[in-house]
């Protein structure tokens, strides 16, 4: 099979220029003493470093396009777009929240005894000593946006960049001690030798991003020290386009997905299904935006392969495969098929491979490259060979039915969707994002990420008389004292009968109606409303001395009341 695609050349770090065994010890003992002295505890110490770290983006923002340029052959507009503005807007969000997210909560539903009288709440501490170790593809934002979660949590932080972009892990080794408190900030540099020595030390943490082969040694390492982790991984990440989609849309926002970054997402679509009615002309649509976007300098712009050793991967995979290429760039003048002599950069190029089978090579694992093998599937076909695989970091549907959207998004299990595009749900403001299974596990961005470096403490203080009403729980115990601890079925207001079956439960009881968190809300929020009113009247009523009598005035003030308080209360806005 012919192909487009030529060699890239990428110049890899020296082990000079690696980290040393004494520089790593020194980074994980100096980070552990600081944590140990509660120095990152202080608000005020998490808020100077972020804004610490957004001046290092602000100053040094043409080194940094600089750097992925060199690494990745990116434009300016995608380095903006995922790396560093998700970098900046993580800052942002985290300043102004941190107040936040950091309040002690008191426990609702703790009861009189552990909650009025124990004062029962959840402090939000740090865990400790965080490793988050980076990847390649976007080495800014997956490396920084974690640690700036970790900041906000009150962290140390050992930050391990990929050694795949070495511009970008040479320039954040300068940047990150200049910038950053290094007696609670520190940046190591290393291939596999350095990464096996620093997964000996213990961690309280540690957040990686990359690929599924190589977390099983992060979380291997991370067992021994029974260290909690987050992992970002991938997968693939498979689209659905059904008879009733919007084929032309389909074909141009999966496009982009695969153009962005050459592909090289965990995000980005893998493969895509697409029912027989609309296939022939998604395939034609697929190449005429893939054309689209190589139009003028979009050529240049488009990210290359990050190594040799990606390129060949993807170029092997692609010869091996069964498929029929349908589009793979400008052919050559007078060229009756596509060859390797199409580009003389380094890129490779976008490539829509028609008529693939699920066991075809390029099925074989994760692409992670601009290749778009289309397979012929109704959606409830691909619903079952979605089943077949590991979990995927995220699905794509592309329907105007929402009967198949919820079909495909019930009887499936991924780290999300988006429903008529693709990698929008990753910037979701205020919503966790993460794989599930292969994929990875754990969530982070925005609150989710302050909650993945943050224990949660559960503190109680039971005043000390309290035994007057739990001496029953000191030996020598009685038979009334184990009716004391003896759990009922109705304690809790929940009501239930032996027999019940499963279409019981599908029919709400009375109880169960008044007792339902929607009904709580309504009944809480009249209550207040009506206390708010009445205690309005009591104040008109004294300010105008009325005393007693004057049934006409009060029902002026209780007309009053109702037209501008009553009438404000928003029903609506009390159910939802």
């Amino acid at each position: 099979m012919s192909v487009v695609a030529t060699t890239t050349t990428t110049t890899m770090p020296t082990a000079s220029s690696f980290s040393t065994a004494a520089e790593l010890d020194d980074a994980v003992t100096t980070l552990r003493r600081t944590f140990y002295s509660g120095k990152t505890k202080s608000l005020a110490w998490r808020k100077w470093q972020l804004k610490q770290a957004w001046w290092m983006l602000e100053d040094n923002e043409e080194r940094i396009l600089a750097a992925l340029e060199s690494d990745l052959g990116r434009s300016d507009f995608e380095s903006y777009m995922f790396d560093i503005s998700l970098a900046r807007q993580d800052i942002l969000e985290a300043l102004e929240h941190i107040d936040e997210w950091t309040k002690d909560e008191y426990v609702p539903g703790a009861g009189f005894i552990y909650g009025t009288l124990g004062k029962s709440k959840v402090k939000k501490e740090p865990l400790g000593v965080a490793l988050i170790i980076g990847a390649w593809n976007f080495p800014i934002a997956l490396l920084l946006d974690p640690a700036f979660a970790a900041i906000a949590a009150g962290c140390c932080v050992l930050l391990k960049p990929s050694e795949m972009a070495s511009a970008t892990q040479d320039l954040l080794m300068e940047l990150v001690p200049k910038y950053m408190d290094p007696e609670a900030v520190r940046i190591v540099a290393g291939g596999p030798e350095q990464m096996t020595k620093v997964l000996e030390y213990k961690f309280d943490h540690i957040f990686f991003t990359g690929s599924g082969k190589i977390a099983r040694f992060i979380t291997a390492a991370a067992a021994k020290h029974l260290t909690p982790t987050v992992l970002e991984l991938g997968g693939q990440g498979p689209a659905i386009v059904t008879g009733t989609a919007d084929v032309d849309l389909a074909a141009k926002r999966i496009a982009w997905a695969k153009f962005t970054n050459a592909g090289q997402i965990c995000l980005s679509v893998n493969h895509v299904f697409v029912d027989p009615a609309v296939y022939d002309e998604f395939v034609a649509r697929a190449g005429f935006w893939f054309d689209s976007f190589l139009a003028g300098a979009g050529e240049k712009q488009m990210t290359k392969i990050i190594n040799d050793r990606n390129h060949a991967r993807l170029k092997k995979m692609l010869e091996a495969s069964k498929g029929k290429i349908t589009y793979a760039g400008k052919k050559p003048e007078g060229a009756t098929e596509y060859t390797t002599d199409s580009y003389s950069s380094t890129k490779f190029n976008p490539t829509v491979v028609a008529d693939v089978s699920m066991g075809d090579p390029l099925m074989a694992e994760e692409l992670f490259g601009p290749i778009l093998p289309v397979i012929k599937a109704d959606y409830k076909t691909a619903i079952t060979e979605i089943k077949n695989l590991d979990h995927p970091l995220a699905i794509y549907i592309f329907s105007k039915s929402q009967k198949e959207v919820d079909e495909v998004i019930n009887t499936t299990i991924s780290g999300g969707v988006t429903v008529n595009d693709t990698l929008v749900h990753y910037i979701v403001p205020n919503a966790p994002f993460g794989g599930v299974g292969e994929s990875g596990s754990g969530y982070y961005h925005g609150a989710y990420g302050f909650r993945c470096f943050t224990h949660l403490r559960t503190i109680v203080m039971p005043p000390t008389w309290i035994d007057k009403l739990l001496s029953f729980r000191y030996a020598p115990y009685t038979e009334s004292d184990v009716a004391k601890v003896i759990v009922k079925k109705g304690s809790k207001g929940v009501g239930f009968k032996r027999g019940e079956t499963m279409a019981d439960q599908e029919r709400l009881s009375l109880h169960e109606l008044l007792c339902s968190p929607l009904i709580k809300t309504v009944v809480r929020k009249t209550f207040r409303c009506a206390f708010f009113a009445t205690a309005l009247v009591a104040g008109l009523a004294a300010v105008d001395g009325l005393r007693g009598g004057g049934r006409s005035r009060l029902t002026l003030y209780l007309g009053f009341v109702y037209s501008n308080v009553l009438s404000k209360f928003d029903v609506k806005q009390a159910l939802f």
